[in-house]
């Protein structure tokens, strides 16, 4: 009898602790848009364990008791403790949106340092003025770029010791289908930003270096994705208007009721138009038009599928760049003059993007993505002005037509184990490029083409496939991954016979392929909720032009890239976070900037090395006050040249962003912030310099439910300052002998603008 007894209470006692150690699951949304909410912090009061909301915003928090209590937390949203729920049914939590406080930011072992960026990337988006959609990537951290022709090019970027160029060493994807083309006939992994509206964008995520094992082409020096919103919270319509002739109006609808949103459904149109003549004697003629369209709706109980349609179309004329003898000398009145007036571009881009979220069950979950892009651009500049041809001038165009298509599909699973959890992502994808034709032509006064320096088809196939593992068992986070890339480049020359391109491509192979196997380690400790230590390890790669590929018949198509970062994130404070890291990059080729004439886009340089140090900070000085601060710094450096000669023009070796930013209960909010990019070499001995700038913008803003009114000033202080700087040799009309120095296209001066937003 004794033993019975015994029995049943141990087995009351075993099934007791089982049941009051359970599983916790649900679910976090927004309380308005319904839209989950991912890496919100799920943390037991009592114990303090915690994990963190997948993509959908589920979450299973292990080992909870029932008289435990849970706090659900996210950056920008008002925190809940609840108390778990006895039953087996899942739970649904609803946060409604707060103030933004760094003491929600939690340091975990379960989530590597890269989810900070996207963490973060909704207090950036809210605090810091966003004026166009290229000003986006000056969000991340170490982050600048330049503009070079007329507002309506692609921005130079520039990051971790890179002069990228226009997208060559940065992954850029807006929803998951990635911007940057390959063989672009303006530039290699050119990346333009300009479709993309910047009030859709919901959140980014960024990343330093090349270890990702989702991220393919382009990803040296980093990447950077955007994510639009799903859902809108409220209608928008919204008027700035400001100096240099500009003007600008956004409109964004609500398409279906709000009951159809509690069922899952939401539609909504954006449409941006602007126009500005810019800061220039020959007014640029700026216009940009750009419209958006996004649905969401379930099918079936376990899946949801996200269409989106954008189309976008801009023209301008430009100044272009100018050498600094031009207004020392007289040729032009000041740094806003012009030598060349034919100067001018036109570009369109159209996107269709379909994506199919399917959970199989509660642990794997099954995405498939499809969409397409057409890509017009037809571009006028003239950099040299008389060097190469005194007659009739140095003017080249480039035109490219371009059709994209493309898939990506992605398997995730997450196993619980009683010591761990481990997170399996596999993925495939396959992209198309056919551009016809491609050409880099000799023009004449914005017209007339004079000889046609390359012309031809251009069909470029990247087929990709990777596995990504992520186990955490305590403190430790390992993450391991491998990437598999495939390319096929086709290049057919069409040009005359007579004209340059016949003898580069006369009796070459038309076709290259090439493989290239990318593998990733990654490592984090978390010392406890305040210290988190990392290390990051992988190789990436940047494609070459195809043009060069064929024209060199297969050298060094997949140049590789291998990069460390040994990092720390530290909370010593509740309202404050800190992240340092130590990083280095060392690059099988260079891509470097052809300053010859017609050469710009295509010339691969030598091995290269680059090593620094980053840091951030955010402190929250009250509810109402938050400041941020970046140092960046970097030593990058050419392999295998003469002594003295191993400068990298126009890199950058020193930046620094700060900003102090307000927002009152009351509606009162802006900020003030600068920017900073030191002196660097224009050349690779450092006989001539590309100077570096300090500005100021400040923003301010008064905020109600219905209605918002603000302004904002760029360059607050006025500086003369220079954007885009590089080298030429260059002869204006009557010099004798052509000269060798740095020509830029000026910076904007103090410009102001007002605004005017009603929300319905």
């Amino acid at each position: 009898m004794i033993r019975i007894f015994i029995s049943v209470i141990v087995s009351q006692f075993s099934l007791s602790f089982a049941y009051s150690q359970s599983l916790i699951k649900g679910k976090v949304i927004d309380v308005v848009t319904k839209e989950p909410l991912e890496l919100a912090v799920v943390q037991n009061s009592k114990t303090s364990s915690n994990t963190l909301t997948d993509r959908e915003g589920r979450f299973a928090l292990k080992n909870v008791n029932l008289s435990d209590s849970i706090t659900i937390s996210y950056i920008g949203y008002t925190s809940q403790t609840i108390k778990p729920d006895p039953s087996d049914k899942p739970l649904k939590i609803q946060l409604s949106k707060g103030q933004f406080n760094l003491k929600e930011v939690v340091i975990n072992s379960h989530s590597n340092n890269l989810t900070t960026s996207h963490i973060f990337s909704s207090m950036d988006l809210n605090m810091q003025p966003v004026r166009s959609a290229q000003d986006l990537l000056r969000l991340v951290p170490g982050l600048f770029i330049a503009q070079q022709v007329g507002g309506g090019k692609a921005e130079q970027i520039f990051l971790r010791g890179f002069d990228a160029d226009h997208g060559t060493d940065v992954n850029v994807s807006v929803d998951g289908f990635q911007v940057n083309l390959p063989s672009q006939s303006h530039g290699q992994g050119w990346a333009d930003l300009h479709f993309l509206i910047p009030e859709t964008v919901g959140n980014y995520d960024f990343g330093k270096g090349p270890y990702y094992a989702q991220k393919g082409d382009f990803t040296t020096a980093g990447f950077v994705g955007y994510n639009t919103i799903n859902v809108l919270d409220k209608s928008i319509v919204k008027l700035e208007v400001g100096e240099f002739q500009s003007a600008r109006i956004v409109a964004m609808i609500n398409l279906l009721s709000n009951r159809q949103k509690e069922n899952g459904q939401s539609a909504y149109i954006a449409a941006e138009s602007l126009y500005t003549n810019g800061p220039f004697e020959y007014p640029q003629h700026l216009s940009r038009l750009n419209i958006f369209a996004k649905f969401n709706t379930p099918i079936g109980a376990n899946s949801k599928l996200t269409a989106t349609f954008s189309t976008f179309t801009s023209k301008w004329r430009a100044a272009g760049e100018i050498p600094n003898r031009a207004v020392s000398e007289g040729y032009i009145n000041d740094r806003f003059g012009v030598i060349d007036s034919s100067q001018r571009g036109q570009t369109s881009r159209t996107t269709v993007n379909l994506r199919l979220t399917t959970a199989l069950n509660k642990q794997l979950t099954f995405e498939n993505q499809l969409y397409y892009s057409r890509f017009f651009f037809n571009l006028f500049t003239n950099f040299t002005f008389y060097y190469v041809d005194p007659v009739n001038g140095d003017e080249f165009n480039q035109r490219e037509v371009r059709n994209i298509y493309g898939y990506n599909g992605k398997l995730s699973h997450q196993n619980f184990f009683s010591n761990g959890t481990l997170t399996s992502a596999a993925g495939i994808g396959f992209r198309y490029d056919a551009t016809s034709p491609s050409w880099l032509a000799h023009s004449l006064h914005g017209d007339s083409i004079l000889n046609f320096l390359q012309l031809g088809y251009i069909k470029e196939a990247n087929a990709n496939a990777y596995l990504d593992e992520t186990f955490e068992k305590g403190k430790w986070l390992f993450n391991a991954g491998l990437r598999f890339d495939y390319f096929n480049f086709y290049y057919l020359n069409t040009a005359p016979s007579s004209d340059t391109a016949a003898a580069i491509y006369n009796g070459v192979n038309t076709t290259q392929r090439k493989a290239i196997i990318c593998p990733k380690i990654n490592i984090q400790f978390t010392v406890n909720n305040q210290i988190q230590l990392y290390i990051k390890t992988g190789k990436g790669f940047h494609s070459n032009d195809a043009r060069v590929v064929i024209a060199n018949q297969g050298f060094q198509i997949l140049p590789a890239a291998y990069g460390a970062d040994v990092g720390i994130i530290w909370k010593p404070l509740p309202q404050l976070f800190l992240n340092t890291a130590l990083w280095y990059l060392f690059l099988q080729q260079e891509f470097k900037y052809g300053s010859d004439f017609g050469a710009e886009s295509v010339q691969p340089g030598g091995k290269t090395l680059r090593k620094g140090i980053d840091f951030s900070a955010r402190y929250q000085f009250s509810s109402w006050l938050y400041g941020n601060l970046n140092l960046n710094y970097a030593i990058p450096r050419a392999l295998d040249v003469p002594n003295g000669q191993y400068y990298l023009p126009t890199a950058p070796t020193f930046t620094s962003t700060a900003g102090l930013y307000y927002r009152f209960k009351d509606g009162f909010n802006g900020g003030i912030s600068y920017r900073y990019l030191h002196d660097r070499p224009a050349n690779s001995d450092y006989s001539l310099v590309a100077l570096g700038y300090f500005l100021t913008d400040l923003t301010a803003n008064y905020t109600k439910n219905k209605y918002e009114v603000g302004i904002s000033i760029e360059n607050l202080f006025n500086q003369k300052w220079y954007e885009s700087q590089v080298e030429y040799v260059s002869r204006l009309k009557n010099e004798i002998v052509p000269v060798d120095e740095v020509s830029y296209t000026a910076g904007v001066p103090f410009f102001a603008k007002i605004k005017f937003s009603i929300f319905f």
